[in-house]
């Protein structure tokens, strides 16, 4: 089976930076579309970034475009979420999530087979 490993939380300031990694293995990728999708507290799971596994198209949720770069590094089967200006209203637990599925579908969490167990990002004020 397909194993996800996210990992890169942590404490941080507002305005301040944080990278999430999420090590992929199991089966090749080449297919797949890998994303980013968070929770808060109380919150539904809302999705943030997705990339191609091959391919450059990507994309990201207006509430983290500018400040969150999503990028790839096949070589090592891992995928990034470089986290910059971070605020408060980032705090949250991010999931990696991978599967087969077409692009327009990228920000539904069913459409996803395969999930990271989180990681706890924490934005002070």
């Amino acid at each position: 089976q397909v194993q996800l490993l996210d990992s890169g939380g942590g404490l941080v300031q507002a305005g301040g930076s944080l990278r999430l990694s999420c090590a992929a293995s199991g089966r090749t990728f080449g297919s797949y579309v890998m994303g980013w999708f968070r929770q808060a507290p109380g919150k539904e799971r809302e999705f943030v970034s997705a990339i191609r596994w091959s391919g450059s198209n990507t994309y990201y949720a207006d509430s983290v475009k500018g400040r969150f770069t999503i990028s790839r590094d096949n070589a090592k089967n891992t995928v990034y979420l470089q986290m910059d200006s971070l605020k408060p209203e980032d705090t949250a637990v991010y999931y990696c999530a991978a599967g087969t599925l077409y692009f327009s579908g990228i920000t539904r969490e069913r459409n996803y087979g395969y999930w990271g167990q989180g990681t706890q990002v924490t934005v002070s004020s």
